[in-house]
């Protein structure tokens, strides 16, 4: 037997491979986390990219906003943010001046004690920090992108003086790569203009890995430019969430070249195989399974039409949207699903049509603390309690002699 680890939550489980069904692990040649990330932003926002530094952009008396990461991504917020604030201390910003926001686009408020786990506490203690809401009335039109994406966001950002941007760059099923302009759109914009932009996931481009044609990509720079940020500070993490890299800069030119280095070490190749095993990476990667569902659509190259995927992902906070749900339970084909979202888009259709364009393509089994009766009846996944239960599964589906590969963090690489 080959013994494989996979993260869950905040723990590994491991599973037991068949030597004669083993097809290998895809990994990566991980680069090494760094030995001091601190210092290597604080570098990066004294020699940006192609913007002024950070400390020469403001001056005292300047309203300040930080848009960060919100408890859905697992973003080095903590790290990122005593380098951006020793540097506005170092040009007569006070703390009174800034505030921070967590970019929730559609997502709920980051709670309290999340709140203090992602910007540190005593950082969350001492700057005013507030959840994006984007069904608030007092939010700022901004400009109409020419995909007609009517852009209002938040009114602390709108007038702030100074806009920072963090995030990380990593991989994104139809946006291409989350980070850059994500910190606005859809970070701290309308429920509106963020429906308006998923709406074109059905395009052939809005994929992921893919950036020149997709016009969801394309309408997110148009609509952050709108909102004229004035840095970006974003990070690339190896699967130990530990800093690889840094890039700092415009809003274009950092994210682009920080796109460049994510694909030199993440995108990869593989053959295929029968049954694919992958996890999501753990928590908060699989904090829920509207979250989770990344992790399976990257696996989708490897694995053979009718195959299987046995999915490991805790999903402590269950589905995640209410109608990501109520679609599962409405429409029996991808191809209805994708009809009605091309006529009225709604937030959160989209992953039920990904998800059962996933089923077409492969039995899906899944390790996980969701109900098995809802996982089962509404989302069309068999429940199991071990990936040793599922490949017993698969193999009698499929063939004794099936061939098996591992991705152990799937949602973390780009293959092909």
């Amino acid at each position: 037997m080959v013994e494989v680890s996979l993260s869950y939550g905040t723990r590994k489980i491991v599973a037991q491979i068949p030597e004669k069904n083993y097809s290998g692990t895809l990994e990566v040649n991980e680069p090494k986390g760094m030995k001091n990330p601190e210092s290597e932003i604080l570098r990066c926002l004294r020699l940006p990219i192609n913007c002024q530094p950070l400390n020469s952009m403001t001056r005292p008396g300047y309203s300040v906003i930080i848009i960060v990461s919100d408890h859905t991504r697992p973003v080095p917020t903590r790290i990122m943010l005593p380098p951006i604030l020793e540097e506005l201390k170092n040009a007569g910003i006070t703390k009174d001046n800034v505030n921070i926001i967590f970019g929730c686009g559609v997502h709920r408020k980051v709670k309290e004690q999340e709140a203090k786990n992602l910007l540190g506490e005593e950082i969350a203690e001492e700057i005013e920090w507030t959840s994006h809401d984007s069904e608030a009335e007092d939010l700022i039109h901004i400009g109409t992108t020419s995909r007609g994406t009517r852009v209002a966001i938040n009114p602390l950002v709108a007038k702030a003086d100074l806009k920072i941007l963090t995030g990380d760059i990593s991989y994104h099923f139809f946006a291409g790569y989350g980070g850059g302009r994500k910190g606005i759109l859809p970070g701290v914009a309308s429920k509106d203009a963020i429906t308006k932009n998923h709406s074109m996931l059905t395009h052939p481009k809005s994929e992921i890995g893919v950036l020149e044609g997709n016009p969801i990509h394309e309408d997110m720079v148009e609509g952050a430019k709108f909102a004229k940020p004035n840095i970006i500070v974003n990070a690339v993490q190896n699967t130990r969430k530990e800093v690889a890299k840094a890039f700092c800069g415009d809003l274009e030119s950092a994210f682009y070249e920080g796109v460049k280095y994510l694909d030199s070490v993440y995108r990869v190749k593989s053959d295929k195989a029968d049954i694919v095993i992958v996890s999501a990476g753990g928590y908060p990667k699989d904090i829920d399974l509207y979250q989770a569902y990344k992790a399976i659509h990257n696996a989708l190259p490897v694995v053979n039409n009718n195959g299987a995927i046995i999915f490991v992902a805790e999903c402590r906070e269950g589905a995640g949207n209410e109608v990501f749900q109520e679609w599962m339970k409405k429409y029996a084909t991808a191809e209805q699903m994708k009809t009605q979202l091309e006529e009225d888009f709604i937030m959160g259709a989209h992953k039920a049509y990904y998800l059962a364009k996933a089923l077409q393509k492969a039995k899906i089994y899944m390790i996980t603390e969701m109900p098995p009766k809802k996982l089962e009846n509404i989302y069309r996944i068999i429940p199991v309690k071990s990936v040793e239960e599922a490949l017993e599964g698969a193999f009698n589906t499929i063939k004794k002699d099936a061939k098996i590969k591992v991705i152990p963090y799937g949602s973390a690489i780009l293959i092909g």
